[in-house]
């Protein structure tokens, strides 16, 4: 297998389980020339997808707003990832699953009677760095120039990687995107800040990504007591928090030790943080037992 593929363990393109070098899509697809599609990220802990149910439903969701028609039921879609998973033994992986409006001739227009193209694949996840966690990552702010309906997780994702790439040329992990002077996210991440010892996070809105990992962090908050609101900050308000951290499929709950040029408090992850970082893990660790209970 090429290197590049080292960590994918297995791969799916329109009904056939292939190698990765061998998953191939038509030149025509909607998907490569205009981006007209949607994906989801989903964390494989235990051989078993994570919160898997949710992210079902976004992507159904997301499918629905842009009209492209569902390709799978929730069986068929139940099935077709258990295939996927099955070698996905040991460490940690992650599900991709991207769904484009399929193959037609380039015109702006949906064309009639079009077959959706499904690809997916199952790789290996990198673990988050123990500096990290233990120090906190620096992020930049910076305009939020996206469009207007950031809370649909489509494949058009070229300004997201834009910004995310001034964040790597300034020395930073995250680009924190910034509209009418408050701050909506992350490139790739959902944004909590620390403010007089409430733990904030903006609410629901077209200008972010409804994130499930964002949201499985609001539920453990309130189920255990941490005090939280759901309510916009500016960026002054965040540069000068107690605390800010970030949340994604792929990277969990994450610290910020520096914006800019400015340490975050003390430069260190603050108390709130360990505390909603411990949850998240004890959560985790709940579905990795009962995973393993299943499989037994």
């Amino acid at each position: 297998m090429n290197d590049m593929f080292k960590d994918v363990v297995s791969t799916y393109i329109n009904g056939e389980y292939v190698a990765p070098e061998d998953a191939r899509i038509s030149a025509f697809d909607r998907g490569l020339i205009f981006g007209d599609g949607i994906y989801e990220v989903v964390p494989i802990y235990a051989g078993q997808a994570f919160r898997w149910e949710e992210h079902l439903a976004r992507l159904n969701r997301n499918l629905d707003t842009v009209a492209i028609p569902r390709p799978h039921t929730p069986q068929e879609w139940n099935q077709l990832v258990a295939k996927l998973l099955a070698p996905a033994t040991g460490t940690d992986h992650y599900l991709y699953i991207q769904v484009t409006r399929g193959v037609a001739p380039r015109n702006h227009v949906f064309p009639d009677a079009i077959q959706p193209t499904v690809f997916a694949y199952v790789q290996k996840m990198a673990p988050v760095a123990t500096a990290a966690l233990n120090e906190g990552v620096a992020v930049i702010t910076i305009p939020d120039f996206r469009w207007h309906r950031c809370d649909i997780k489509t494949t058009s994702l070229i300004a997201n990687v834009w910004l995310r790439q001034q964040a790597k040329e300034r020395g930073a992990t995250e680009a924190i995107l910034v509209r009418d002077g408050m701050v909506t996210e992350g490139a790739a991440t959902n944004v909590f800040a620390v403010m007089d010892g409430i733990v904030r996070t903006a609410p629901q809105s077209p200008d972010l990504l409804p994130g499930i990992t964002r949201d499985l962090v609001v539920e453990l908050m309130q189920r255990h007591g941490v005090e939280y609101e759901q309510r916009a900050f500016t960026e002054r308000q965040m540069i000068d928090a107690d605390e800010v951290w970030m949340t994604s499929s792929t990277n969990e709950v994450i610290p910020v030790g520096r914006i800019n040029d400015k340490v975050v408090a003390d430069g260190r992850p603050g108390p709130e943080f360990r505390r909603v970082y411990d949850l998240f893990q004890q959560f985790k660790a709940q579905c990795r037992a009962a995973a393993k209970q299943h499989v037994g």
